[in-house]
């Protein structure tokens, strides 16, 4: 048997559709799986952020203080 270094589509699927992955129903943390970015419960309302990647809270942070600069410069 070949140990798969990335997991299938449908481990991807029921890790998102998975309650327990979900904090308060909006908030996605979910230590296996190591996407920054999954779907949403709804994929057709975009992506969301995996809160248990250290990636995922550096990306939010720089992406806020983007942001922030542009506001502050208008």
């Amino acid at each position: 048997m070949k140990n798969q270094k990335y997991p299938t589509k449908e481990t991807l699927e029921k890790w998102t559709k998975d309650p327990k992955n979900w904090i308060w129903g909006i908030f996605y943390y979910n230590k296996e799986d190591k996407r920054i970015f999954p779907p949403k419960k709804n994929e057709e309302m975009g992506s969301t952020i995996n809160f248990a990647n250290p990636k995922s809270i550096l990306a939010l942070l720089i992406a806020l203080a983007f942001f922030g600069m542009v506001i502050f410069l208008f």
